[in-house]
């Protein structure tokens, strides 16, 4: 177990379980991520902390300590963030009790999410649509459609929120992202659509125990 350095205020930010991957979730991720590429029905960790050079040393022990891939490995200022998974849920269990053992603390432990904003935008302008159709990594946005847009904190949960919003309802993922302050999500799709992703991934978020 590592003992965390008493001059250093440890923040276990996000600690976040997807029991199984959708379709666009795991797609997008594979346009992002710089290590092993996950594919649809995985399940998935994702860790955020601060300090962040902690990722480094954590990585290490659920790698050789589990089965598990690595996706993603990033330390930013003030946080570090990484995800492992497989096909395997229990095995990407596993990989949580070996992060948790490997910093001597508990799943109460991490921080809780909220919602920092959210905003539903309909009849999207074809102009605006393709302002945010040059910087997204997913589908399209198409003039006319609905837009939601939501910020949580810390911003890891935001995978969260995107992989439970497409379990719910059939929408299409724009974009998101799960580094730095917030996390950022962009989905569109019809009016109705876009309600039951919202309620999926606001309950999502909410659910999520801490303090």
């Amino acid at each position: 177990m590592t003992t965390l350095p008493a001059t250093e205020e440890f923040q276990l930010r996000t600690f976040c379980h997807l029991d199984r991957m959708q379709p666009q979730f795991a797609a997008f991720i594979g346009t992002i991520t710089q290590g092993d590429p996950p594919v649809e029905g995985m399940s998935s960790l994702y860790v955020e902390m601060s300090p962040g050079n902690w990722v480094f040393k954590v990585v290490d022990k659920v790698v050789k300590g589990t089965d598990v891939r690595p996706g993603s490995q990033i330390v930013e200022r003030q946080y570090g963030m990484f995800e492992v998974h497989s096909m395997s849920q229990a095995d990407v269990l596993r990989a949580g009790e070996v992060v948790l053992e490997e910093l001597g603390m508990h799943l109460e432990d991490r921080i809780k999410p909220t919602v920092a904003s959210e905003q539903v935008i309909t009849n999207v302008n074809p102009y605006q649509a393709q302002l945010l159709n040059r910087m997204n990594r997913g589908t399209m946005l198409v003039a006319g459609q609905t837009l939601l847009v939501l910020e949580v904190e810390p911003a890891a949960y935001i995978t969260l929120a995107a992989n439970e919003a497409e379990k719910a309802s059939p929408v299409s993922l724009n974009h998101f992202s799960a580094v730095g302050v917030y996390g950022r999500l962009w989905m569109s799709g019809t009016e109705s659509d876009i309600a039951a992703a919202r309620q999926a991934a606001l309950n999502a978020i909410e659910s999520v125990t801490g303090r």
